[in-house]
């Protein structure tokens, strides 16, 4: 799978989404997000919302591509990088509940792929000129996880009463995480702009094993928090074609 424009981006994530709600798969969960976000971005270029819609559009399709080829690399049995690794092996797993699926996803693709895709859109010190409108994704995310808690909610009980009790803190919680996020993706796309192949080699291994090992520790929390999620998923649905169809709406 390789795309060449967002319509693609958008047109692939729908027929994976379509693949692997057939197949009961909860890889599912992650790129119904990922198509939200995308459609999203595809809105905000339209109405001009970036200094450079049309690098922004170039951004969106290689970032695409990076998770593209990582899940076409899975289905074929191929190794794709540790951090996609560790996300898609959960997928078959009882255990990790639907905002574990998220996150593993969201894992792999803002802290490996978004500043590899950064940095080859930006080469060398053009990176500096991209900064406001990577920035700018973080407002666009940020709009959207109220209306995902929501979402999220409606499948899993035990997650829609923390909701309720916690009131915004959470949705707080989670923009902040967010950004927390892509601001590593950031230094590290700063670091891989402006280095040779060589240490491009270097800085993707280093950074595709800590990944991996952050989402390790996702997939498998410690036993307090572990201990939850399992009280978690215990009440949570475990309806693929449902989850996939409340996170889409």
């Amino acid at each position: 799978m390789q795309v060449t424009n967002i319509k693609e981006v958008i047109a692939y994530l729908e027929e994976i989404i379509e693949t692997e709600t057939a197949r009961d798969s909860k890889l599912a969960y992650f790129t119904v997000l990922y198509h939200k976000v995308t459609v999203k971005i595809k809105e905000a270029i339209h109405n001009k919302e970036f200094e450079d819609n049309p690098r922004m559009e170039a951004l969106d399709v290689i970032f695409a591509n990076r998770y593209l080829e990582a899940y076409t690399q899975f289905q074929n049995g191929e190794k794709p990088s540790e951090c996609w690794l560790v996300a898609f092996q959960a997928a078959d797993w009882y255990w990790p509940i639907i905002l574990q699926h998220l996150l593993l996803g969201m894992n792999a693709h803002i802290n490996l792929d978004l500043g590899i895709a950064a940095a080859e859109i930006s080469p060398g010190y053009d990176i500096i000129k991209l900064k406001k409108d990577f920035d700018k994704i973080n407002e666009i995310l940020g709009d959207m996880i109220e209306g995902v808690q929501k979402d999220i909610n409606k499948v899993s009980p035990v997650i829609g009463l923390l909701d309720k009790v916690a009131g915004k803190f959470d949705e707080r919680l989670a923009d902040w995480g967010i950004n927390i996020a892509r601001d590593g993706a950031w230094l590290f796309a700063e670091n891989y702009a402006l280095a040779n192949n060589t240490e491009k080699e270097a800085l993707f291994k280093k950074r595709d094993a800590s990944i991996a090992w952050l989402g390790r520790d996702l997939r498998k929390p410690g036993f307090i928090f572990g201990l939850f999620a399992k009280f978690v998923r215990l009440f949570e649905t475990g309806d693929v074609k449902k989850v996939v169809k409340v996170l889409s709406s």
